[in-house]
This record gives C-alpha cells, structure tokens and sequence, in this order.
C-alpha cells in the first residue's frame, strides 16, 4: 500500500484511490482536481508520445483499445511490448490493456485496484490512477536526492534550487508554486538567459505563470500541463498535476548536467585513446625501421668474401670500423627509444584499463631484441673472422716473400750448370786437367747434394701457399714446377758426365792436390756463406719483446761464430795463394785454373765481405723491431691501464642504478632525480670511452692481438657501456612509469614507499621479482586477507593468474604495483563510457552525428563519428550510430 507522502512504494494505484477516499470523507476532495489533472495528465502522455508521431486527445476514451497506453510504455521505458491485438472486440481490448498492466507490474508496481475492465470502459477516476501510477514509476520513482523518497527528494531539489531567490519558498506542490515564481526561480537558475527574475512580481501571479509555462515550452521543450486559470481559481491545486510538471523540469535540468558530465567523461576516454594510437603508430614505425635496418646489415656482417689480399682485407676492417663508430651508436639510441615508448605505451594502456598493446607480428619487443642478439654475434664473428683472416694473410705474404728469395737463389746458383754438364771440354784435356775436372765434378755432385734441402724447402712452401690459399698460387705453383724439372735434369746430367769421366780416369791420373783441397773447402765454406747470407736477410715475425730478444740472442750467438769462419776463410785463401806461387814458380799452362770447382778465392772474398756487411745491418734491423715491440707493449699497458680504470667504473655505475631501481632511495622523484644525474655523469664519461677506442684502433693498427695486462677486451667494455646506457633509460622509464601510476591513479607517496618496501622485504636476493610464496607472504604484510583454508588457495590462484599471466613462476614489481594499484583505485569501465553515450543520446539506443558535435569537442566529435560502426538494431534512422559496440572496443571486449 502506498503513502500518502511519499509515492515511493510499489502499491501505486492503491495508494491513489486510498487517497482519493481519504480526501473525499474528509471534505478535502476538489473537484477541480480531477480536471487538473485530466489536463496536465494527458500533456505529460503526449509529451512522449509526440516521439513516436501521435498523441491523445481524451484520456478516457484513447487508451480505451490500449494501443497507445502500449505504444506510451515502449516510448517512456525504450523497451518493446508484446504484439497488441490489432481486432476491435472487447476481449481484444481487454488482452491490450491486460498486456499495458502486465509489463508495469514487470517494473516491482503492485497494481490494486486497477482493471482492464475499468480502463476499456472509460473509468476517468481509474484511467487517472493509471496515468499516475506511470508517471510515478517512470518520471518520479528514480529521482534521488540523499536517499530521501522521491517526493521528498524532489521538493528538496526544488528548494535548493529556489533558496538564493526572494519571494519563493517552495514547502509543498500546491500553494508554494500557485505564484509562478517558484517556475521562474527554476528556469533562471538553470537558464539566466531566457528570464529576468528582478523584473518579475509577486502581484502578477498570472504574467509569472504564462511567462513561465512560454518559456519552458518554447526553449526546454516542456508542453503545457497546467493552465494558469485553474492554478489561480482552485484555493489549493492538485499536488499530482503540479508535481508532474515540476518533475519535467528536473529531469530537463538534471539531464543537461548529465550531459556535460557525460561529455567530460568521453572527451577524456577519448583522448587517452588518441595518445595511445598516436604512440602505437610511433612504436610501429620506429620498430619497422630497426628491424629494416637490421635486415640491411646483416648480409654484410655474415660476407666472408675478401680478394684474398691484406690490402683488401684492411679495407674492410675499416669499413666495420665506420660501421661501429658512425652507423651502429644512432641505432643504438634507437632501440632504447623504441623499448621506452614500449613501456609507457603499456603503462599507460594498464592506467587506462585498456588491454595490454600487442605489435603486429614480427615486431614485438622480444623479435627486435632477438633480431639485435643475432647483430651482435654476427659483430663478433665477423671481427674476429676479420682479424684471424688477416693473420692469414699475413702469414702468406711472408711465405710468398720466402718462397721468392729462396727460388731466386736456386736459380741464380744453378745458372749454367746444364750448359757446364753438357759440356765436352775434358775431350782436349791434359790429365791433369781431366783429374781436376773429375775432381771439379766430385765437388759439383758434393755441392748438387747439399742443394737437396733448399729444393725441398721451395717445394713445400709452394705446398704451404697451396694449402692456405695463396690468391697467386698459380705462379707460385708454375714456378715451383720449373726448379723441378730442371732439378731432375740435372740429377740426369751429373750421372751421364761422371760417366763419360769414370771412363777418360784410366788416361788422366795427375791430380792437383792443392786444387782439390781448395774445391773440398771451398764448397762447403761457400754452402755456408750463402746459408749465412739468405739468414741475415731473411725476414721474420715476432709479437712479443720476447719473442724478438731471443732472436737478437740467437743472432749474437752467431757472431760469437765469426771468428772460426774467418780462421777457414783465411786457411782456403791461402791455398789459393799457395797456388799461385806454385803457378808462378813453375810456370804451368793453365796451372791457375782449378779444375775442381767453379769458385774462386775472389768469390768467396766477396761473399765474405757481404756477410761481414750484413751482420750489422742485421743487427740494425733486429733493434728496429725490438723499438717496435717495445711499443707496442706500451701501447699494450696504455689500452690496459685505461681499461682496468674503465671497466670497475662501468660495474660500479651498473650497481649503483640497480640499487636505486630497487627503490632504496627516497621518494620515486628522488629516485627520478639520481638515475639522470648518473645519465648525465655517464654521458660525461663518454670521453673516456672514446679514448680508448683511440687506443684499441691503434693497437689493432700495429697488429696487437692479446694483452697480458688486463682481463678488459673493448668488446666487453662496449657491452658494459651498452647496457649501462640502457639500464639507467630503462630503470627512468620504470621510475616514471610509477610516477604516473602514482599521479594518476591517486596513490599517495606513502602508499608506494609501503608496497616498496613490502617488496624489497621479501625479495631478498634483489633479482626484483618475488616467488608464489614469498608474493603471498608479502600481500599478507599489507593487510591483504588471504585464508589457509581450500577457498583461500582459490582465491590465491586467481590472484596469482592475474600478477603472473604466463605462468612464469614468478611475480615482477610492475605487476605487483599494478595489482596493488587496481585493489586501491577505481577506474573508467566500459559500462560507464556506454551510460554516458546513453544520456547524450537521450536514452535511445543508438546517437545522431549531429548530437555528438553538439556536445563533444570538434576534433573527438569527428573522431567518433569516423569510427562508430552504423547502428544495426531496431527502430534506428539513417545516419545512427552504434556507441555500444565503439564504448566496448575501446576496453577491448569486443572485435570492433
């Protein structure tokens, strides 16, 4: 049963009829009432029947079949009623009505007294109690103003609104508003444009009233429902009549400040959406950039084609010394950007209740970070297949070098022999020139042996160069060919003459004996000279002071020898001269020819005098090359010293930022404040880096491949300074990612120094993610209730799936900051957005673009309108638009 004060409960009807009874046996029944009421009744119907394109015109006979009574209820409430019946028969109007009652008792209105019977018949007093009961339910049951009935709540609004305004005091909903003031009071509270209160009087009761009721039909579209004549000739005016229109103008006003509100809300959902488009797009370009220009690269890096030349090979290794210093270090800044953005971006999204961005394929954060992995291994190998390939080569150019000196003596000591072996000269021979050509012969075949070696030697260097590759092996192999084949020639050719002397001995007997010693030493002392000769000006390649001291100590042993060879050079020199004192004495045709051997004493003078020449020079050439190591080992200490000092720095800068990205250090701003100090002492450090970059290009340059001094290589210290660099952007990104979770979601600083230190409590290894065990022992230290029972391992699970998605086994701080942030916090829901686009659109289920530029933004209006999707439900016009399925889009709960 409903109360007479407070229209509020469910038993609308019966509540009006009660009335009615009370008022009637209580002499307080104004007839007048019910045609007030009939007046203002029918208005308030066609004020919302006009929607639909129709309206009444008698409020006992057109709702009589109830198809408009049907027609009004799927208009005030936006919802569809059953299909009427469309026959003219009483039981057809019967069924409609029933339906009408059926669908408002559906809404908790428990009708009593109320037929189908008595509204088919035309029943006014109870089509009224109808009329009321509706307009109760729909227009006035829903007005709340702190938690008062609705009629309390309502009158209430009504004197807030008309306490600043003199001659108004609005008690009830008859006298107090029989004035007109209190309509004039609320129009110019909410509209100051349309009234001028100051020129309105409390003696003109009816100029008020018209003026009132013009006003609000013409600019706030409120029709008529009272008529000032009956206000002003019924000594109280029905409540019901004037509570209805009064109604009117609270939703009219109350829905105008929805509206503002509601186009905030929108403006700012819509504006966080832009700002994070705008940042996937950016990722997007920035990503595909990268990986482009990783792609570009990397055929580069994994070229091992060079034209086998050190010349060739150098070229290149300063091209990818170009590469680092100028071409890698912009990319560098670039993928630290590209991560950054990628940080806020989802922050921001997670802020905003937005599902977590995923780039399009191939372009996630883990791919670009793959993609960098596989460029610096291919840095790697290449430089070090740069540097092993010079090595090579290197090594080759020396064994060419050696292979020609050794080839040129061969060739210059076997000039002639064919034509010397070949000859026919011992043909015309005394015997004593036969012997000694015998004897010569003996000493060529001594001296053809001891030449074995040097062939040999020539033959596999050629092997050598052919294994490694030798970019002119065919000459060298051509070459290699010819000494051979005029080796073996040879070997042929000294057989056939000793032949041919074995046979002319059995004549030629006289042997010279001086001669033959002279031959016998002469040889080998010759052998020796040229050995001595191609040693002193062999070449050599050292890498160490050490390794060239032991050569210098080799060679010193060597003239601790020069002695006994200037002993047999004197003793065989003075054969020679014993000889020619013989030649001399006796006058001997030809007795100063020595039939045993080619060399003279001349030859071996000369060849003495070049060793004695060389031996200096050698010496010149061995202290170069000491000077030389010399410095490359002080190259070696500079590149150490500055290393050792280098690399401590950058491990201490590592674990001073990771100790503040713990938050072991004040507030997250002081936080903010050190961690780009340390970036501005960092990037003041890179003077540093660059000289020993200086260093290192100079120690390559002088072919230094180890360093003893110091456990630092400038690969390390690259990727030392490296992720130094993107260590402190990131732990910046994170320090300002929880300054904005912070700020934004109203977190107060102690509130994040609790869930700090909560964190860094268990975390006890600083690895900066916590265990199930420890993540749960943690929530519980900051109050959070979680049972030991089954329900609260469920509970727990679900948490858990929340903070740790993937299942990792572990708990990181963003994800805890989140959580924690989430359980303290409110924010935008889908739902809100969809109730705020309701209110713009006047409760209708789909907007016009006309009414989104009238109440949004220009450029958001514009951006909805391009994205919502045509609306597609019932009773849409041309041009409507679907907000539902834009406002879940926006939250991701829908594929739009």
């Amino acid at each position: 049963m409903i109360a007479t004060d407070g229209y509020n409960n469910i038993d609308y009807a019966d509540g009006y009829m009660e009335q009615e009874e009370e008022w009637e046996r209580e002499g307080l029944l104004d007839p007048a009432w019910e045609k007030q009421q009939k007046k203002t009744f029918t208005a308030w119907c066609n004020s919302h029947l006009r929607k639909a394109g129709t309206a009444i015109d008698n409020i006992e006979d057109d709702f009589r079949n109830g198809l408009k009574l049907m027609l009004l209820l799927e208009v005030i409430s936006g919802e569809t009623l059953p299909k009427p019946d469309r026959g003219k028969m009483r039981f057809h109007k019967i069924a409609n009505v029933n339906k009408a009652l059926d669908f408002i008792a559906s809404k908790g209105v428990k009708l009593v007294s109320i037929g189908a019977e008595e509204i088919v018949d035309g029943n006014l007093k109870m089509t009224l109690g109808m009329i009321w009961t509706i307009i109760l339910r729909f227009a006035i049951q829903d007005i709340s103003v702190e938690e008062m009935t609705a009629k309390e709540g309502l009158l209430l609004w009504c004197q807030r609104k008309t306490a600043p305004y003199k001659n108004v005091n609005v008690q009830n909903f008859h006298l107090s508003f029989k004035d007109g003031l209190a309509f004039c009071a609320l129009i110019h509270r909410h509209r100051p444009d349309l009234i001028d209160y100051n020129k309105l009087s409390k003696d003109n009761p009816m100029e008020n009233l018209n003026t009132a009721f013009d006003v609000a039909e013409k600019y706030l579209d409120i029709p008529r429902m009272l008529d000032p004549d009956d206000l002003q000739n019924t000594a109280m005016p029905d409540e019901r009549a004037v509570m209805t229109y009064v109604s009117s103008y609270y939703h009219c006003f109350s829905g105008a400040q929805k509206a503002e509100t509601a186009a905030n809300r929108i403006c700012k959902v819509l504006k966080v959406n832009q700002e994070n488009e705008r940042l996937m797009e950016e990722y997007e370009r920035l990503a595909s950039d990268l990986l482009e220009w990783i792609r570009r690269t990397m055929p580069w890096l994994n070229s091992r084609q060079t034209d086998n030349s050190l010349a060739g090979c150098q070229r290149k290794l300063e091209e990818y010394r170009t590469y680092r210093r100028k071409h890698k270090p912009p990319r560098v800044e670039q993928k630290a950007k590209l991560e950054t953005n990628f940080n806020t971006l989802q922050t921001k999204l997670r802020l905003s209740n937005r599902p977590a961005y995923m780039p399009t394929e191939g372009k996630m954060v883990s791919d670009i970070a793959n993609a960098w992995k596989g460029l610096e291994t291919a840095e790697k190998a290449f430089e070090e297949w740069l540097l092993s390939e010079m090595m090579r080569l290197e090594r080759l150019e020396h064994l060419a070098e050696k292979f020609r000196r050794k080839a040129d003596a061969h060739e210059e000591w076997t000039r002639g022999k064919e034509e010397m072996l070949q000859s026919q000269d011992f043909r015309q021979c005394r015997l004593n020139e036969l012997k000694a050509l015998k004897k010569k012969h003996e000493a060529f075949e001594s001296d053809l042996a001891a030449h074995q070696d040097r062939v040999e030697q020539i033959a596999a260097i050629a092997q050598e160069l052919n294994t490694l590759d030798y970019h002119d092996s065919v000459s060298v192999n051509a070459r290699c060919q010819r000494i051979c084949d005029q080796w073996d020639r040879l070997g042929a050719l000294t057989q056939r003459r000793r032949q041919a002397l074995d046979d002319a001995e059995r004549i030629l007997e006289k042997i010279d004996i001086l001669h033959l010693e002279f031959a016998k030493r002469a040889a080998p002392f010759n052998n020796w000279l040229d050995g001595t000769r191609e040693d002193l000006v062999d070449i050599f390649i050292v890498h160490t002071v050490e390794e060239i001291q032991g050569l210098i100590d080799a060679h010193a042993h060597f003239k601790a020898t020069l002695g006994e060879a200037d002993k047999e050079y004197q003793t065989i020199v003075g054969l020679v001269r014993e000889v020619e004192a013989i030649v001399k004495q006796h006058q001997i045709p030809g007795g100063l020819e020595n039939p045993y051997t080619t060399l003279t004493a001349h030859d071996l003078t000369r060849k003495w005098s070049d060793v004695r020449q060389l031996v200096p020079q050698r010496d010149a050439t061995l202290q170069a090359e000491l000077r030389k190591q010399q410095n490359n080992e002080m190259l070696r200490r500079q590149f150490a010293e500055k290393a050792n000092a280098v690399g401590p720095w950058i491990e201490r800068q590592l674990d001073a930022v990771t100790a503040i990205g713990m938050g072991l250090h004040g507030t997250l701003e002081d936080q903010l404040h050190r961690l780009k100090e340390y970036e501005q002492g960092v990037y003041a450090y890179k003077p540093h880096i660059e000289e020993l970059e200086k260093i290192h290009q100079a120690v390559q340059e002088s072919m230094i491949f180890e360093n003893r001094y110091t456990q630092y290589t400038m690969d390390t210290l690259r990727v030392g300074w490296e992720q130094l660099l993107t260590s402190i952007n990131r732990n910046i990104n994170e320090v300002e990612n929880q300054i904005l979770t912070r700020d934004s979601k109203g977190i107060t600083q102690q509130q994040l120094n609790e869930f700090r230190s909560s964190f860094n409590h268990f975390d006890k290894n600083r690895t900066g993610r916590l265990t199930p065990e420890e993540f749960k022992s943690c929530l519980v230290s900051l109050g959070y209730s979680i049972g030991k029972d089954r329900q609260g391992d469920i509970d727990f699970q679900r948490i858990l799936a929340v903070v740790d998605p993937n299942s990792t086994g572990y708990v990181h701080f963003d994800a805890f900051l989140d959580f924690m942030t989430r359980e303290s916090t409110d924010t935008d829901t889908a739902e809100q957005v969809i109730d705020s686009f309701r209110i713009l659109a006047g409760d209708k289920p789909y907007i016009l673009p006309d009414e989104l530029r009238r109440e949004l933004p220009p450029d958001q209006a514009e951006y909805c309108i391009q994205r919502m999707p045509p609306y597609k439900g019932g009773g849409g016009i041309p041009g409507a638009l679907d907000y539902m399925s834009f406002s879940t889009a926006l939250y991701g709960q829908s594929d739009l």
